[in-house]
């Protein structure tokens, strides 16, 4: 149940001089960060614990907060990534068989600063005419002006390399199904496991989780590591993952797909920023979106073929700087015609911008997991 204090009043201030009030949850402090929104109606804890998130707050279309609780198979990480939480309201009561919480003492457990009681469709409107924007959320008495003045001082997002903030410091492995059983969707598997090697920019669990559903072994590298650390554990293939901030920025990440790419027969797979960066490293350029892309229905596809996705991106590849001999657009974001995906015309090399493990979000585009899948047992052949 949550707490039935007296609730203390908060602010929400944007870079472009909007002061909202609300009411506090969470911590009670000061958090400033790239004010974007979700649309999903569900999901709310595989958000606020996505490394791709590092760096925001995070405004919730959907009207209520903290309904179902929060439980430790949910989380994409060992701690929530965003900044902050921007909600229309919490639940007054967590209720649901999974539950081990409130989100309430979740969010304070970790230092994560709320504000609720804000008109967010009304904001969401605001966001989408003037663009992405930096912003705080403040409950420790700071006057609107004072905000103002720390907002406006911080650096934009583009040019801001987050994925060696986000990512791990040591190598490890990965063999671990989704904890809930009900979500595993086991594919046929290889009798020999696919040795993968998977860059982490700020990898989610879930994408961990579809990789070994799909037959693989996956070893974990730090986002800065080198073509020599990778080859030297024999991969069948590489994953390059999501990841927050401006993909141009991570130049280790883009220096180590270039070496890779070299590798004809190697199979390359990217989500999110790791399929920015293969872009990148093949000769493109990214660009920043003005509001960005982020819920669980957005339209990707093709003439006739439409997939259902999840999405949470700020930046994406600009299609005209695609090298037209090396690589075709296989997707596109249906909304606005932005490049959802890609694939090498000569080697077995492909990227998605959105998330095909969902988590949260349909399982429509669970079928590029398959292929990188294939693509590594073609090799063996």
């Amino acid at each position: 149940m949550s707490s039935a204090a007296t609730p203390q009043p908060a602010l929400l201030v944007l870079a472009d001089g909007l002061v909202l009030r609300g009411e506090a949850f969470g911590a009670k402090a000061t958090a400033l960060g790239e004010v974007v929104f979700n649309t999903g109606m569900t999901g709310y804890q595989e958000v606020m614990t996505d490394p791709s998130y590092a760096g925001q707050l995070v405004t919730f279309t959907y009207p209520e907060l903290g309904n179902t609780g929060v439980n430790s198979s949910d989380q994409e990480a060992d701690a929530p990534h965003v900044r902050g939480v921007i909600a229309r309201q919490l639940a007054p009561t967590e209720s649901n068989w999974r539950s081990e919480g409130s989100l309430e003492a979740w969010l304070q457990e970790h230092g994560v600063v709320g504000i609720s009681g804000i008109d967010t469709r009304s904001l969401v409107r605001h966001l989408r005419e003037g663009g992405a924007m930096n912003g705080a959320i403040s409950s420790d008495g700071s006057t609107p002006q004072q905000l103002l003045e720390r907002v406006r001082a911080m650096p934009s997002m583009a040019g801001l390399n987050l994925a060696k903030d986000v990512s791990t410091r040591e190598p490890y492995s990965w063999s671990s199904l989704c904890p809930a059983s009900f979500d595993q969707r086991l594919q046929e598997n290889p009798a020999t496991p696919y040795k993968v090697v998977a860059i982490d920019f700020g990898i989610k669990r879930a994408i961990l989780e579809r990789l070994v559903a799909h037959g693989c072994d996956v070893t974990v590298l730090p986002a800065d590591a080198t073509v020599e650390q990778v080859l030297e554990r024999q991969p069948e293939g590489v994953f390059l993952s999501n990841g927050p901030g401006d993909p141009s920025a991570v130049t280790s990440g883009i220096a180590l797909a270039k070496s890779l790419v070299e590798h004809n027969n190697l199979p390359l797979f990217g989500i999110c920023l790791g399929h920015q960066i293969l872009g990148l490293a093949l000769g493109g350029t990214t660009f920043k979106l003005g509001y960005g892309h982020r819920g669980l229905n957005h339209p990707c596809g093709t003439t006739g073929v439409v997939e259902i996705t999840s999405q949470n991106h700020g930046f994406a590849l600009d299609a005209d700087s695609l090298p037209a001999e090396q690589m075709e657009v296989t997707h596109l974001n249906l909304n606005d015609r932005t490049v959802a995906a890609f694939a090498h015309r000569q080697k077995p090399i492909f990227g998605v911008q959105y998330h095909p493990e969902a988590s949260p979000g349909p399982h429509d585009a669970d079928h590029h997991f398959g292929r990188f899948a294939t693509l590594m047992r073609e090799r063996r052949s």
